[in-house]
């Protein structure tokens, strides 16, 4: 069986422009208990593009971490929130998933993209 992949697109709000160069990780949340594993760690592109898990994505909950502050820094802003981070439940594990993410110093805003 083929598994699914996951992509993300942050995109900066302030300028309206893909948001290059942000730090992203994936985890799986490990069963028994609340461990995490880190399966990926990558930076966006110049469209604020990454592809995280090329045919990885099996049924779980998965955690995306965005290394938000370093990116507001980087432009001469303080940020509010260090770092973002989004908890989902992948249960069709050969779905492709796309995980957007719209940034500012002080909001965000994510959603099942496609």
């Amino acid at each position: 069986m083929v598994n699914g992949s996951l992509t993300t697109h942050v995109l900066n709000t302030v300028t309206g422009l893909p948001a290059a160069g942000v730090t992203v990780s994936l985890a799986q949340l490990q069963e028994p208990g609340p461990q995490w594993t880190e399966l990926a760690q990558r930076r966006t592109d110049e469209d604020g593009r990454c592809l995280l898990a090329p045919g990885q994505v099996k049924a779980g909950t998965y955690k995306l971490r965005f290394e938000t502050a370093a990116y507001w820094q980087g432009l001469g802003y303080t940020s509010f929130f260090p770092f973002v981070e989004v908890v989902f439940t992948n249960a069709d594990p050969v779905q492709k998933l796309h995980i957007p993410l719209l940034i500012s110093p002080y909001s965000y805003t994510t959603y099942r993209g496609s």
